[in-house]
C-alpha cells in the first residue's frame, strides 16, 4: 500500500455488521469503550438499521447526556422503553429506546423482592437513599439488572446496550461484581449479626462482643450513619444473596453466544490501547467479541497527492508570489497623483485616481487592471504577467491544509494498524467521519450506511 492508503490493511478481516444484526442468534450487542468515543451513536445507529431490517429492537443507553433522546426524536427517555417513530417499518421490525433510571432500577428491585412494609423501610432509609443514586460501581450493576430484566421479558428479538460513560471500560463488567461482592460480603454479613441473633442476646453480642469495632465505625462513619447502614442491612437481609444471584445470571447472559461485544474506539492512540485492552479482557473472561468500530476515521479525496507533494506545490506557489510582490514604496515610481500639489485631489484618494487630464481614467475605482486612455495601466499590465495573488495564495493554502489532513490520515493509519498487529483475528469496521453532530434519525442512517461500508480494495 501506498504511505497515504487510509484503507483497512487487506489482512485486517472486515466486520460484517449487516450479517451480525441480520441474524436471528443475535439477541444481544453490547457497545463498549472509553468515554468519548461514540458508543452512544453507534448504539442507536445500529438499532435503527436494525429495525429498518426487520428486527424488534430496544437500545438500552445508559448515557446522561440524553442525545439518544434527541437524535431519536423523543423529548425524554426513562426507565420504560419508548417506541421511535419515524422509523421504516416496512420490513416489520420495531425500535424502542430507554435510558437508565439508576435509582428507579434499585427501586423496581426492592419493590419486586420485598414486601409493602419492608420496602417502605428499605426505600426511606437514608443510607439506601446513598447507595441507589450513586455508589460506586451502582450504574454498571443496575445496567446489568435492566439488561437481565429485558431479556428475560422476552419482548424484544435484539437488545442494543450503550454501556456506562467510564473512566475505564472494564468498569462494566467488573462493578456489578464489587458491588455484590460487598452487599454479599464480610463487612455486611458483621453489620448483620446483631439483627440474626435478636433480643437480649443481640444486644448483649452486639455490646460486648463488637464494642470495639462498632465504635471505631462510629468514628470514621458517624453514628447515624451506622444505624442508617445496620437498618439498611436489617431490611435488605433476605435479599442479598439475589444481588449475587442475579450479578452471575447476568454474566454468564454476556458469555451465551447470542451475546456479541462491539468495542467502539477512535483511530487515536489512547482509545485503541484501551480497546486492545478490552478485547483481551473480553477473550480472558470468554466473551463473544464481533470486532472493532473504528469511529471518525478522516479520508480524503485527493488521497493520491501526498503530504510531501502537497508541501513542495505551497512552497512553490509562495515563492512565485515573494517573485511578483510590489516593490516597497520608497521604491515604488512616483505616479502623477501622488503629488500632494496635484490639481486633482490629495494622493491616494478616489477622487485623485479617477481623474486625469482626459477626464475619468479609471473605471475600476483605483483597482487592479483600472484603465487609461489608449489601453490599460502599466500596473494593470504587469500584473497580468503574474500569477493572480488571491488564487495563489488561495491555492497555497489549500495545499497546506491538504498536507495536514494528509499527515492525520497518515497517523490514523499506523496507530489502527499497530492495533491490527497486536490483534489480527479481530474484524474492524471503519465509519468515516461526518462533517457535523449526529442529531436526527438521518444522520444515524448515515452512520448506519457507513458502519456497512466494504473497505476499497487498494494496491501495493
Amino acid at each position: 500500500m501506498t504511505s497515504d492508503d487510509t484503507t483497512l490493511d487487506a489482512s485486517a478481516p472486515w466486520l460484517e455488521v449487516d450479517a451480525l444484526i441480520d441474524d436471528p442468534r443475535t439477541r444481544i450487542v453490547v457497545c463498549c469503550g472509553s468515554g468519548g468515543v461514540g458508543k452512544t451513536t453507534t448504539a442507536a445507529a445500529l438499532g435503527v438499521r436494525a429495525a429498518e431490517r426487520g428486527r424488534k429492537v430496544v437500545v438500552l443507553t445508559i448515557d446522561p447526556a440524553r442525545r439518544l433522546a434527541q437524535s431519536m426524536g423523543i423529548s425524554e427517555l426513562d426507565n420504560v422503553p419508548r417506541r421511535v417513530k419515524g422509523v421504516d417499518e416496512s420490513a416489520g421490525g420495531e425500535l424502542h429506546a430507554m435510558m437508565l433510571d439508576m435509582k428507579r432500577t434499585f427501586d423496581e428491585i426492592v419493590e419486586g423482592h420485598a414486601d409493602a412494609e419492608r420496602a417502605r423501610a428499605i426505600l426511606e432509609n437514608p443510607f439506601y437513599q446513598s447507595l441507589s443514586a450513586g455508589f460506586a460501581g451502582t450504574q454498571e450493576y443496575m445496567a446489568m439488572e435492566k439488561l437481565g430484566q429485558l431479556r428475560a421479558g422476552d419482548a424484544w428479538d435484539l437488545i442494543v446496550v450503550d454501556t456506562p460513560p467510564s473512566r475505564s471500560a472494564l468498569d462494566f463488567l467488573d462493578a456489578p461484581k464489587r458491588l455484590g461482592s460487598f452487599l454479599d460480603g464480610k463487612f455486611i454479613r458483621v453489620l448483620m449479626a446483631p439483627a440474626k441473633v435478636g433480643g437480649r442476646a443481640g444486644m448483649k453480642f452486639l455490646n460486648v462482643g463488637m464494642s470495639m469495632m462498632t465504635g471505631t465505625l462510629s468514628k470514621l462513619m458517624g453514628g447515624q450513619l451506622l444505624r442508617d447502614v445496620q437498618t439498611f442491612v436489617a431490611a435488605m437481609d433476605t435479599m442479598f444473596g439475589g444481588f449475587r444471584t442475579r450479578a452471575d445470571a447476568t454474566y454468564r447472559l454476556l458469555q451465551a453466544p447470542g451475546t456479541a461485544f462491539l468495542v467502539v474506539a477512535a483511530p487515536e492512540r489512547d482509545a485503541l490501547r484501551e480497546a486492545a485492552y478490552f478485547v483481551e479482557r473480553l477473550a480472558a473472561e470468554q466473551m463473544p467479541l464481533a470486532g472493532l468500530v473504528l469511529n471518525r476515521v478522516h479520508g480524503s479525496g485527493a488521497a493520491q497527492l501526498s503530504a510531501e507533494r502537497a508541501l513542495a506545490a505551497a512552497e512553490v506557489l509562495t515563492e512565485d508570489l515573494a517573485d511578483h510582490a510590489p516593490q516597497d514604496a520608497e521604491e515604488a515610481p512616483q505616479g502623477p497623483n501622488d503629488d500632494p500639489n496635484s490639481p486633482y485631489g490629495e494622493a491616494g484618494s478616489p477622487l485623485a485616481e479617477n481623474l486625469g487630464s482626459d477626464g475619468i481614467v479609471d473605471l475600476a475605482d483605483g483597482k487592479t487592471g483600472s484603465r487609461i486612455p489608449g489601453g490599460p495601466s502599466p500596473a494593470a499590465a504587469e500584473h497580468a504577467a503574474s500569477p493572480s495573488t488571491p488564487a495563489a495564495q488561495l491555492a497555497a493554502g489549500l495545499l497546506r491544509l491538504h498536507a495536514e489532513r494528509m499527515q492525520v490520515l497518515a497517523r490514523e493509519r499506523r496507530t489502527r494498524d499497530r492495533f491490527t498487529a497486536l490483534h489480527p483475528e479481530v474484524p474492524v469496521a471503519e465509519v468515516a467521519a461526518l462533517p457535523g453532530d449526529v442529531h436526527d434519525l438521518a444522520g444515524l442512517r448515515a452512520i448506519g450506511d457507513r458502519l456497512t461500508l466494504r473497505p476499497a480494495a487498494t494496491d501495493d
